[in-house]
């Protein structure tokens, strides 16, 4: 699906609201602490699909580097085989592209610095900053203490570098176990701050790579690749989520302890680089969404053990499950420059990201008729083989989206919730005896309800007032309007109700399991609806207002010549209520 213009980023830093990471990167040009530049980077591990959380995070990165001429790397986080796969590097690479945002250069990986992270792992063993333990995990878990108690020394912190430098060139050349041993830096047991009690900074895996195949069998943990990756980039802001907060220390901490001219040397820009400036870390507050699941390991499980589809279930709320439900880069871009960015954690409702699809698609989706649960109607007045083609706006506030020919036949369907033989106060469609207009067509009267021996309703026959086609019947008000398709020429269609996932407001709580929070009403499915033929002309959109039933897409991955399938998007209004 090709996207259109108005998907395209069209940055306009002078119109955006400021935030806190906005304002500093403006003090930091004022200053030309980093030469003028503002280089950022959008570091994904690439073991599961982008989620709506990520994308504020890639708006944010892409976003400010954009605002402000300057350039946002896509670097993998790729230090964990155990997880990870070509399929979700190259799920990330398109959801980013479908989002309507393009990293600077070609794409990175933390792999591709694993000969220079080595380098600088040996550094740290020279400069008595690290050593190798052998501690087992279970171990070091018990040495490293608790959040009111010091944690204790490894038996092996005072090992001497010779021996160190020896034990690490082994554990790369495949001569230890899993387990066996790890490198450690050597900072402080008894530190306040848990991730600077001696973290690992390597780990034995003998694992192969997507990227790198069988070369390495010992991997570097994130803390100590994220940072000097940094480096080498020449990152001037390395924004991360809250999380990584109490991780900030640990990422200084590395740079300060690594040589400035071998970081300079390595870097991209090298030695050209003046002044050299280490990147900094600043956190911001990660997008949480209330009746959703965010954690990337119970997504995870539910594609496994098939609760969902797929990576890709529009009930999903990753960017592939999202895009397939029919929501639009535009919509999700608006909603993350509304919910905006602070330190502060809070959760969104997700009747924001609700309310920015139906804004877009209410501005941008042409309209067309599709009747869910057909109900067939006789129209008494037209001969046999009657055929006329009226001509309907695609769009009710936009001339420009032009005209579209909606044929009209003897036999129509119009929906069976739009009928009550027996009708409740209020109700205004039709009844027996009673008047409706056919939305853009002829007032009609229902004349007859057929039904079959169970006492069933099968159809109706109704009479036309030929002369209400644009025009208001003489002495008397026709209240309802009620949408229809014309039998001879309606397209049968399979319709997906999909609404949220789960029917708790926060399915991810310590005391609760997510599994027991499902809504069972979360997929409806309807063989029998039938859509105006002009859904699917040739050259037609894929997403529209289905008129008086909400928005849907052409499902692009079930859909076939001869079962078009249709996702419901969103409802035209909000049918939950917090």
């Amino acid at each position: 699906m090709t996207d259109s213009a108005r998907d395209k980023v069209n940055p306009s830093a002078g119109s955006l609201p400021s935030n806190f990471i906005r304002n500093m990167i403006a003090r930091d040009l004022a200053t030309s602490k980093h030469g003028g530049r503002v280089h950022t980077r959008f570091p994904p591990e690439p073991n599961g699909y982008l989620h709506i959380g990520h994308a504020k995070s890639i708006c944010l990165n892409f976003g400010v580097a954009a605002e402000n001429d300057g350039s946002c790397n896509l670097r993998f986080d790729d230090t964990n085989p155990a997880k990870e796969s070509q399929e979700f590097v190259d799920a990330i690479k398109e959801n980013i592209t479908w989002l309507g945002f393009h990293w600077s250069g070609p794409v990175r990986f933390s792999s591709s610095y694993f000969d220079q992270l080595y380098d600088f792992a040996r550094q740290l063993i020279e400069r008595d900053k690290a050593f190798v333990c052998s501690l087992s995990a279970e171990q070091a878990r018990e040495y490293r203490g608790t959040l009111t108690e010091p944690g204790r020394d490894s038996p092996d912190r005072g090992r001497a570098t010779a021996d160190n430098l020896a034990l690490f060139a082994r554990m790369k050349a495949g001569e230890f176990a899993d387990g066996s041993y790890s490198l450690r830096a050597k900072i402080d047991m008894a530190s306040p701050n848990i991730n600077m009690r001696d973290p690992v900074l390597y780990r034995i895996r003998h694992l192969s790579h997507h990227q790198t195949g069988d070369t390495w069998c010992i991997y570097p943990t994130y803390d100590y690749t994220h940072c000097i990756s940094d480096a080498i980039e020449n990152i001037t802001h390395s924004l991360c989520t809250l999380e990584f907060e109490d991780h900030r220390p640990l990422y200084d901490w590395i740079l300060a302890n690594l040589d400035k001219e071998a970081l300079t040397a390595a870097s991209d820009l090298g030695a050209s680089t003046d002044p050299y400036v280490l990147p900094e870390q600043t956190e911001f507050a990660k997008l949480k969404l209330n009746y959703t699941v965010m954690g990337k390991r119970k997504l995870k499980d539910m594609v496994d053990n098939r609760v969902v589809t797929g990576w890709d279930d529009p009930r999903m709320p990753t960017l592939a499950g999202l895009r397939r439900r029919g929501f639009t880069p535009t919509a999700i871009r608006n909603f993350c420059e509304s919910v905006g960015v602070s330190r502060s954690d809070s959760v969104v409702d997700m009747g924001m990201l609700e309310h920015a699809i139906r804004e877009d698609l209410d501005r941008t989706a042409p309209r067309v008729m599709c009747v869910l649960n057909p109900l067939r109607v006789e129209l008494r007045d037209f001969d046999e083989g009657h055929e006329e083609v009226l001509q309907m706006a695609k769009h009710p506030k936009d001339e420009a989206m032009g005209r579209r020919s909606v044929p009209l036949g003897r036999e129509v369907f119009i929906d069976r919730a739009d009928f009550a033989e027996n009708p409740p106060p209020g109700f205004k469609r039709l009844v027996p005896g009673g008047e409706v207009r056919l939305r853009g067509a002829y007032v009609i009267r229902c004349e007859e309800v057929l039904k079959d021996a169970d006492g069933t309703i099968q159809g109706l026959i109704c009479s036309v007032d030929l002369a209400t086609l644009g025009k208001r019947p003489e002495g008397r008000k026709v209240k309802g309007v009620v949408h229809w398709v014309s039998a001879a020429h309606g397209i049968p269609v399979k319709v997906r109700l999909y609404d949220r996932l789960f029917n708790v407001e926060n399915p991810e709580a310590k005391d609760v399991d997510y599994l027991e929070c499902l809504n069972p009403d979360s997929l409806l499915q309807l063989d029998g609806a039938i859509v105006e033929p002009s859904a699917l002309a040739q050259g037609a959109a894929t997403s529209f207002q289905f008129e008086r039933e909400g928005y849907f897409c052409l499902d692009s991955a079930d859909s076939s010549a001869s079962i078009p399938v249709f996702n419901r998007t969103i409802t035209l209004r909000d049918s939950w209520s917090a």
